[in-house]
């Protein structure tokens, strides 16, 4: 039986995650470039965001059409915070992601897509203004927590609850301070949230102040209230530290 070549990794990720995985060809030496290439990724998104002070990452399902109330309320939510002056960032792909980029440009504030190299490649949907492509999906998540003061999470998948559990172990452990976590959607998050009190608040797993992180709301009036609040409180709290 003919012997089968090494394969190349399909992404820059895939590269990183898996070099020693079976079927690859050696890359270990090829180390000392690909931290180069690391390093000028985020520099690339330091540079690029470098002017954002006021902005909020929304995330949810890239697979919601535009017809469903899911996207019109992310449209909506969007919107309502860009007139409080908040600038939009989301991954730049379909869904819950265009419809809070649609409502960023409905409100005249920056519309930020930061889309990934995915080995089925996504397109950036076309409300995007400033468009960045990353190859690591760890830079990526840097620059959605680094520039923003809040996340609003609609229902996704496996995507969404990465960056949702992200920020909270982020909050949990004081990496990051008062930036609240919405999730909008309550009768979809509301299994989710008995799952955590049941299953990890009762045996001891978190804390109620770990639990009281989530804030369930489907209001935008409320979201963009809350999210306002926050944002007076980070302030307060970084001048009081200079």
């Amino acid at each position: 039986m003919p012997e089968l070549s090494p394969r190349r990794p399909s992404t820059r990720d895939e590269e990183l995650l898996c070099a020693l995985g079976s079927g690859f060809a050696p890359i270990a030496d090829d180390d000392p470039d690909r931290v180069i290439r690391i390093r000028d990724e985020v520099a690339a998104g330091f540079a690029a965001l470098s002017d954002i002070t006021d902005a909020v990452s929304v995330f949810g399902s890239a697979r919601t059409p535009p017809d469903h109330p899911q996207y019109q309320l992310a449209r909506t939510v969007a919107s309502r915070l860009g007139m409080l002056g908040f600038d939009i960032i989301t991954g730049g792909g379909p869904g819950i992601m265009e419809a809070a980029n649609r409502g960023a440009r409905e409100a005249g504030v920056r519309s930020i897509g930061l889309n990934i190299e995915l080995a089925h490649e996504q397109a950036v949907n076309p409300y995007v203004d400033l468009s960045l492509h990353f190859h690591y999906f760890f830079v990526r998540k840097l620059m959605f927590i680094r520039y923003a003061c809040a996340f609003v999470v609609f229902p996704g998948g496996f995507g969404t609850l990465d960056e949702l559990f992200e920020a909270l172990t982020l909050i949990q452990t004081d990496k990051v301070r008062h930036f609240p976590v919405l999730l909008v959607g309550v009768e979809h998050w509301s299994g989710l949230e008995r799952w955590i009190r049941t299953q990890l608040l009762e045996p001891g797993m978190v804390s109620v102040d770990d639990v009281e992180l989530l804030v369930l709301a489907d209001d935008p009036e409320e979201i963009g209230r809350i999210i306002d609040r926050c944002r007076h409180r980070q302030r307060h709290m970084y001048e009081a530290s200079e």
